[in-house]
């Protein structure tokens, strides 16, 4: 299937995250913060990211804006997986250049239905 990258600092969330994604046969790559998250997207290229936005250092957003602006990773969707459940949140989500905005804990029907969606 796809290879997905988790970037989340949340050893909890990644195995969810990770055990939802394997069971449906995607490979997965996971970063526990936004810098080594970056290098590994740059680095491996697959086919979208899962992007937590509370971790230290840089943020998510910041993260996932980057991403977008580099002509390297622009093409990689990314979906933002938060506890941030503001819709100011996601609408600066969305401005950042996320394709869609998913808030913990995640059904693994929306999950798979997003990235179905972003992958298609």
């Amino acid at each position: 299937m796809a290879h997905i990258v988790v970037i989340d600092d949340s050893p909890t969330e990644v195995y969810v995250l990770q055990t939802m994604l394997e069971r449906h046969g995607h490979q997965v790559s996971v970063a526990k913060n936004a810098e080594e998250g970056v290098a590994l997207v740059k680095r491996v290229q697959p086919n979208a990211v899962l992007m937590d936005v509370v971790m230290p250092g840089m943020n998510g957003f910041q993260a996932t804006r980057e991403l977008n602006k580099n002509p390297d990773t622009s093409h990689i969707p990314v979906i933002i997986v938060t506890t941030k459940d503001q819709q100011t949140d996601k609408i600066w989500g969305m401005r950042q250049g996320a394709k869609d905005y998913l808030v913990k804990p995640v059904k693994e029907a929306d999950l798979m239905g997003v990235l179905g969606t972003v992958l298609a």
